[in-house]
């Protein structure tokens, strides 16, 4: 009998139990595949005791329409910097990549398949790279990924995205407001660009492109006549002005590297009231609902066209690759080239030339 180990890494992602889902059915199609799962992506294989679960077709019933992820995941630590205390409380990391693959081997595993966006699988390079039968699958709401045309979850992201722009638009509307919605996006402004058209909104302002704010003041100042009057702005989370910084609070946990973005909303008004506007302006910051609750039926598609993918290649023994979409089809790419450079929107893109289009002013 032949094992693959299925883990999910980095945040949550609608779509992530459609392609556990996929995987596990795939497999059952064999007669010699188990499948099973480390909990907390790799933590489960690091642990003492393992936490490691086996997954069938029951066990998989019905999730293809949950979020989140039945095997957990986290994107603290990792095989590569697992945070230790030594006997002076002091914390650091340590790799224990090569105790993970002993693990495995133990194990009898034949494949993995890690899920995850550009940091998981900047990791499943590196375990390729020691030796290990690994495969990737792309996860990330930002869908930061270029060597696909787009990754699971990330439609359903733009979707409620979409849905706080048309509720904040009848609330500006009745108290005369302008409302700015701050969006996940640390590098990446696909979400907030595609929520802004979609919703409808004066001002957009992403990562790619550092905003004038006089700019901002004057699209939002055409938007009033004797005080009256309102506007809706979308902003990554990562967006920030010209000769200025993106909005972050430096983190201190061992075995987390990422910095914590959040609040550009609230600096966009500071920065809007000290330039001379003076109409009444609130933020909201949308933070993980964008990650959470049920994928829309796209996602679902799209996660169990790449779990199924993902399967196929473990049985193949197509190793060291992560699945990608490429309209319209699923096929392997290495996964060097895979996390070798990111997804971003360029000033030449056609959702940029559709949003000037519409009037919508995007800070330059």
């Amino acid at each position: 009998m032949k094992r693959v180990l299925v883990a999910t890494g980095g945040g949550d992602c609608p779509g992530l139990n459609a392609v556990i889902r996929a995987i596990v059915h795939r497999a059952s199609k064999e007669n010699d595949w188990q499948v099973l799962g480390s909990i907390q992506a790799f933590n489960g294989v690091l642990w003492e005791p393992m936490e490691i679960v086996e997954l069938d077709n029951k066990t998989v019933a019905g999730i293809h329409f949950q979020g989140g992820t039945i095997l957990e995941t986290t994107n603290k630590g990792g095989p590569f910097a697992w945070p230790v205390k030594n006997n002076e409380g002091i914390w650091s990391t340590d790799d224990r990549s090569d105790e993970m693959i002993r693990r495995l081997r133990h194990m009898n595993i034949d494949a993995v398949i890690n899920i995850g966006g550009d940091g998981s699988q900047g990791i499943s390079q590196r375990l390729y790279e020691k030796g290990l039968n690994i495969i990737g699958v792309p996860k990330t709401i930002d869908n930061d990924l270029s060597s696909t045309d787009t990754t699971f979850g990330f439609q359903t992201a733009v979707q409620i995205a979409t849905e706080a722009v048309d509720k904040l638009v009848t609330t500006a509307a009745s108290h005369n407001r302008v409302f700015v919605l701050e969006v996940m996006g640390r590098n990446a402004g696909w979400i907030a660009l595609n929520a802004a058209i979609a919703g409808g909104a004066e001002v957009c302002l992403i990562p790619e492109i550092p905003y004038d704010i006089n700019k901002v003041k004057n699209a939002l100042e055409k938007r009033f006549k004797r005080n009256r009057g309102f506007a809706v702005v979308v902003v990554s989370e990562g967006a920030y002005p010209e000769n200025g910084s993106v909005v972050f609070k430096e983190n201190t946990e061992i075995g987390y590297e990422n910095i914590k973005l959040g609040g550009v909303s609230r600096q966009l008004i500071t920065e809007l009231a000290e330039a001379g506007f003076k109409h009444d302006m609130r933020e909201t910051i949308l933070g993980h609902l964008q990650r959470g609750g049920v994928p829309i039926a796209y996602d679902r598609v799209l996660s169990s066209q790449m779990g199924v993918k993902a399967m196929e290649m473990a049985i193949d023994g197509d190793f060291g690759k992560m699945v990608a979409y490429h309209h319209p089809d699923f096929v392997a790419v290495d996964l060097k080239d895979a996390i070798a450079s990111p997804n971003l929107i360029t000033k030449d893109n056609a959702l940029i030339s559709t949003a000037k289009g519409l009037g919508i002013c995007l800070g330059y």
